[in-house]
């Protein structure tokens, strides 16, 4: 059933692409109606799959000589992000009902986009898995190149570059991997199954981690990410920060976690208590963590807030991975989809909401507006955005993190001492940025005021409603009863941990 997303975002943008110029309406209704149709499917195949382990949804060979086989399947893991992304495609597609510029070109990208990242997720062959893998980037660079704001061209040629890297050395690995195991297969189940040697998984494992860490934001590889988010419209900002940035941290989990278990074994030696290359991407997922929140709170420009948040909270899932502990993956996996909900709300917020009526997203010029009398609804779906952010007990965000704690905690206390200043930053640079946008009692000077007064705004679109009630709604669930997720997280995170691809 699951396999049906891929096919039907791509046969969405195919028509999108072919539909006639000069109809905008119509293909905004196309759009919503496929990522609807998706979105459904993601939720009929995570009911329908509860309780089950992985389940194989097609296997046909694709070039048999070399062992490519067109493998689709799922468990917990990918039920959770699929269904992520289904939420993220319908989120995306009503937060760009504004789109006039080229609109069929815009969502036929956007599907197709959608379409890469479902393959990613269902994707039980590495060839097949880098093939879905490099159909999302492709359309990125478009969205943002022709669609995007701020010094547009850079931050996509910027993307386009880093993940190219990225995808380099993914490549490397892969073919390495496929080489020294000897299995003629390039199916994720018969390469775990090869045992490759341990000598060759202390290489492959850090060269295909920080292949799919660059994705994921891992510092100090991250500098693409608030640069991209930026330029990025809307919808695309939602979708990098919350679904694309996820491809990376799948892939370290399920790629080169999940067949390179001994590349972080110890290494024999150690020097100032770092010993295995787990202690290294640790250390890197904590200075990302800090790091990324420190910058935030400097920021003066409200989507760069968001921005350097997404690295911020990245380094959790990053953190939370190489704990290698069950109850610290499980906590990166549930923040991976948390992250995906609430970076997409507070992009939709500023991006959309409040910039497309303000013309501005610098914080001193938003404290002059008052925007929370003014625009109550933004300012009251950005403190609920906010609250989810800083990781307050009724939101998804809250179970996450306190699960990446404890896993952090149970592998090296300090770990989770270092993370926890990054929570603290956390929680400062969201009160700065909700005080000075929306509750600021500042008073423009009579040279500020403009001199035919404030404009009015724009009142509230249905699509902007329906979308913030949608995502709001996902992070209140799962916050309320994360069961609804952790009972299909946790067996798949056990499985994997004990080498369940077998």
């Amino acid at each position: 059933m699951l396999a049906w997303t891929i096919y039907i975002s791509f046969a969405g943008a195919l028509v999108l692409a072919l539909l006639p110029k000069g109809n905008a309406a119509l293909a905004r209704w196309i759009a919503l109606a496929v990522a609807v149709t998706g979105f459904a499917i993601a939720v009929a195949g995570f009911v329908a799959g509860a309780g089950q382990g992985r389940v194989t949804l097609v296997d046909v060979p694709w070039v048999a000589s070399m062992g490519i086989h067109f493998t689709l399947a799922a468990d917990g893991i990918s039920r959770v992000l699929v269904l992520l992304t289904g939420l993220a495609a319908v989120a995306g597609v009503l937060f760009s009902w504004n789109i006039e510029l080229r609109t069929n070109e815009f969502f036929a990208f956007f599907l197709a986009l959608i379409g890469g990242v479902y393959g990613v997720f269902l994707s039980f062959d590495l060839f097949l898995l880098f093939v879905f893998y490099e159909i999302a980037i492709v359309p990125k660079y478009f969205l943002i190149a022709i669609w995007g704001s701020t010094r547009r061209e850079y931050a996509a040629m910027k993307l386009a570059l880093y993940s190219f890297v990225g995808s380099a050395m993914v490549l490397i690995g892969l073919l390495a991997a496929y080489a020294i195991s000897g299995s003629h297969s390039t199916g994720l189940v018969a390469l775990a199954n090869a045992n490759l040697p341990v000598n060759s998984q202390m290489w492959l494992f850090p060269l295909v981690f920080v292949g799919f860490g660059i994705l994921a934001g891992l510092w100090p590889f991250h500098t693409w990410a608030p640069t991209g988010h930026v330029a990025a419209p809307t919808a695309a900002s939602m979708l990098l920060a919350g679904v694309v940035m996820k491809l990376g941290a799948y892939g370290c989990l399920r790629v080169a976690i999940g067949l390179f278990p001994h590349g972080m074994d110890a290494w024999g030696w150690s020097f100032a208590g770092i010993g295995s290359w787990r202690d290294v991407f640790a250390i890197l997922a904590v200075i990302g963590i800090v790091y990324g929140a420190l910058v935030a709170l400097a920021q003066t420009d409200f989507k760069f807030v968001i921005g350097y948040s997404s690295v911020s909270h990245m380094g959790f899932v990053l953190l939370g991975l190489v704990t290698l502990k069950q109850i610290g993956v499980t906590g990166a996996v549930l923040q991976m989809f948390s992250h995906g909900v609430i970076a997409g709300l507070l992009f939709a917020i500023v991006g959309r909401i409040v910039y497309e009526r303000t013309h501005t997203r610098q914080l001193a010029e938003l404290e002059k507006m008052h925007l929370g009398k003014r625009m109550p609804f933004a300012a009251w779906a950005f403190v609920i955005a906010g609250m989810a952010s800083m990781g307050l007990p009724g939101f998804s965000g809250f179970v996450a993190e306190l699960q990446v704690l404890v896993g952090s905690w149970i592998a090296k206390p300090w770990w989770t001492a270092a993370a926890g200043v990054g929570i603290i930053v956390g929680v400062a640079y969201t009160w700065r940025a909700l005080q000075k946008a929306f509750f600021s009692d500042r008073l423009p000077t009579p040279e500020e005021h403009p001199k035919t007064g404030w404009p009015k705004f724009d009142p509230i679109t249905w699509p902007e409603i329906a979308g913030t009630a949608l995502l709001m709604a996902a992070t209140v669930i799962v916050g309320v009863y994360p069961r609804v997720l952790l009972d299909s997280i946790e067996p798949a995170v056990k499985a994997l941990l004990a080498g369940g691809m077998q």
